[in-house]
């Protein structure tokens, strides 16, 4: 892509500032700000990775994986700001899932022990978890909101906090996974997805590249599995204080 039509596609951008103050709904300044985000952060991440790439440093490959787990964290963790020790919960969900799935790859002889595979992959199933983590902790806040009082006349019949909310965290984990299994359902069918089009379009054979998305996707739904439940379980005690009663 030359340099000149990456600069034609700011249009795409155009187009959605000038749709947002057709309609008044005042995203122009998070429209901005998005992007500027977007290009400086991409732009940042590809010399860093060239970097690492280069150097092919154990060490270098730690701590990048380092930082993506930790911005993730931090960024699913406010879904549930309100509750103390969360951001350490789904810090130990997200390095579980990373170890879990990675391990698996590399044990498996799946992928090459190399950056150039580690550190994308690496970043799928980082991405993957935040995204379910974060859905786990909006569901989890609204169906404690809507059964509070389910939950409270549980605890009063002498239920332990984990029977008093079983239920709720049993649906808030489904809830949080229909997405990634609902993307599995259409690919290929409604949409293709962005690893596989991206090789295309960089020109990779469309069956080599079929091959690696139906891979990244089967890792996707073991991750976001580890993820919902991991954190489900691990998470549950925050709801309730010392003294057992809900917060």
């Amino acid at each position: 892509m030359s340099d000149w039509a990456l600069w034609l596609s700011l249009l795409f951008v155009l187009v959605a500032l000038l749709l947002s103050l057709w309609q008044r709904l005042g995203l122009e300044k998070e429209i901005a700000i998005s992007t500027i985000r977007l290009a400086v952060q991409l732009v940042a991440i590809g010399y860093v990775l060239q970097f690492v790439f280069g150097s092919d440093h154990p060490a270098l490959i730690i701590l990048l994986l380092i930082m993506m787990i930790a911005v993730a964290s931090w960024n699913a963790a406010k879904r549930g700001q309100e509750l103390p020790g969360v951001l350490l919960r789904v810090v130990i969900t997200l390095v579980a899932t990373e170890i879990i799935s990675m391990s698996l790859l590399l044990g498996l002889q799946i992928i090459e022990p190399t950056p150039r595979y580690v550190v994308p992959l690496s970043g799928m199933i980082i991405g993957n978890a935040m995204i379910v983590s974060g859905l786990f902790l909006s569901h989890m806040k609204r169906e404690m909101e809507a059964t509070r009082g389910e939950v409270e006349t549980l605890l009063c019949l002498g239920a332990t906090p984990r029977q008093a909310i079983q239920a709720v965290m049993k649906r808030s984990v489904r809830s949080s996974l229909i997405p990634t299994f609902d993307t599995m359902k259409t690919l290929g069918l409604v949409q293709l997805p962005g690893t596989m089009t991206g090789m295309i379009i960089a020109g990779a054979d469309p069956l080599q590249a079929v091959r690696y998305q139906i891979l990244i996707m089967f890792a996707f739904s073991a991750s976001a599995t580890i993820s919902a439940v991991l954190l489900s379980r691990i998470s549950y005690k925050l709801w309730f204080t010392k003294e057992r009663m809900l917060r």
